[in-house]
């Protein structure tokens, strides 16, 4: 079983949201064989909590655009740890500080990395 197209393009757009208020180290997790509640993770850094609020904020706006809204969605105040659940897709952005400590690619290692176009990954390496 793999994730469905509806959460793939949910997960891109977040993922293009993300990148455009320059957040680092987007990764994509298809978690549909190991988590029974969605099939993407997509992961993000900010390196301050100011900048999580911001990336948080974009990815629901970009999501509303195509009738996407969070059920539910927790610390985006805080700015240290937002999660937002879209029910295909929980978007977790972390402080990069926080995101080194809990680790969430290794915890979720088993579970296949969902391919982002080539030009959302080029604002990792920056």
């Amino acid at each position: 079983m793999r994730a469905s197209d509806r959460a793939l393009d949910l997960a891109r757009r977040a993922a293009r949201a993300a990148h455009a208020v320059k957040a680092a180290d987007v990764v994509a997790l298809d978690v549909t064989t190991k988590f029974p509640l969605a099939d993407v993770f997509l992961i993000a850094s900010g390196s301050s909590e100011r900048q999580v609020v911001a990336i948080s904020e974009r990815i629901e706006e970009e999501l509303a655009h195509v009738g996407a809204t969070a059920a539910r969605r927790e610390g985006v105040r805080q700015g240290r740890w937002a999660l937002l659940d879209f029910n295909d897709v929980m978007v977790h952005v972390m402080h990069q500080e926080d995101r080194a400590y809990y680790d969430l690619e290794r915890l979720w290692k088993d579970c296949p990395v969902v391919a982002l176009p080539a030009d959302e990954r080029e604002g990792d390496a920056a």
